[in-house]
């Protein structure tokens, strides 16, 4: 027979159980009708197939009450679901976006866009913070150890043909709490590919991700296939650039590109040591 101190331990671990996925169920349901919202344009939808959204955000541990910095959100296609989502949960998001001033005038033109768009939909972008990263001296996102998480999309490719990876992730060390979260997704290059293809061709092996974030301190948590395609090759005439969206090639093998689909990706999770 129970006696009744332990009853009525057991009786509280359940509620604490119950509780527990309560509170999860919630924090999904809200990111799911974020990545449903009818404010999202039909053309990014159509890429959820190719991004899996929920599942990759899931897989990182992002939660609605976090601190959240997205680095070059471009045209805002994640910033779109998150945004929302963290607003909901009573978190911030903060978008750490192109030089407004300095760099490729394209880029430019995409962040005045970008900051633009924001501004047309307050319902649901008005508590975004614009922060600035990139060449030459913009190595600063915040106070150090501020953030729960950084994340990134298909943004580490252009840091290693620009030369200053290692400024980005030492930054994003910074930034984030002890036990903060790192998420990076990126095309994935072979395993034997070298650094010159890579650079060309905008494909990274995984290990070279791995190995840069360990530079910088961060521990490799949890890797996952969500955005893996495994009939990409990545023997195209123009890299990754060569499948959609971009299509370089125009109508030439239009319909095999397609057919194929979006890169393989890897999606990587990693974490900022809790202080000893």
């Amino acid at each position: 027979m129970l006696t009744k101190h332990l009853a009525q331990f057991l009786a509280l671990l359940f509620l604490s159980a119950t509780a527990f996925h309560n509170v999860a169920a919630s924090e999904s349901a809200q990111l799911i009708q974020a990545v449903n919202n009818e404010h999202r344009t039909e053309v990014n939808r159509l890429r959820d197939q190719y991004r899996h959204p929920q599942q990759t955000l899931e897989f990182f541990g992002v939660q609605a009450d976090m601190t959240v910095i997205e680095i070059w959100p471009g045209k805002g296609w994640y910033t779109a679901i998150l945004a929302p989502f963290i607003k909901q949960g009573g978190g911030q998001f903060i978008a750490a976006g192109f030089l407004a001033s300095t760099g490729p005038k394209w880029r430019q033109t995409m962040q005045r866009e970008y900051q633009q768009w924001l501004a047309n939909y307050p319902d649901y972008y008005d508590q975004v913070t614009i922060v600035e990263i990139g060449p030459p001296t913009f190595w600063q996102m915040g106070v150090d150890e501020s953030v729960d998480a950084v994340l990134t999309f298909r943004n580490v490719h252009n840091w290693l043909k620009g030369g200053y990876e290692t400024e980005m992730f030492n930054s994003f060390y910074r930034v984030l709490k002890p036990g903060g979260i790192l998420g990076i997704t990126d095309h994935r290059a072979s395993p034997d590919t070298d650094l010159a293809t890579m650079k060309q061709s905008g494909y990274l092996s995984q290990q070279l991700v791995v190995e840069l974030a360990r530079q910088a301190g961060f521990e490799l948590e949890a890797s996952s296939e969500i955005n893996a395609n495994p009939i990409d090759n990545k023997q195209h005439p123009k890299g990754v650039w060569t499948l959609p969206p971009t299509l370089r090639l125009g109508e030439q093998d239009k319909r095999r590109y397609l057919a194929i689909g979006e890169s393989d990706r890897m999606t990587l999770r990693f974490r900022k040591p809790d202080k000893i």
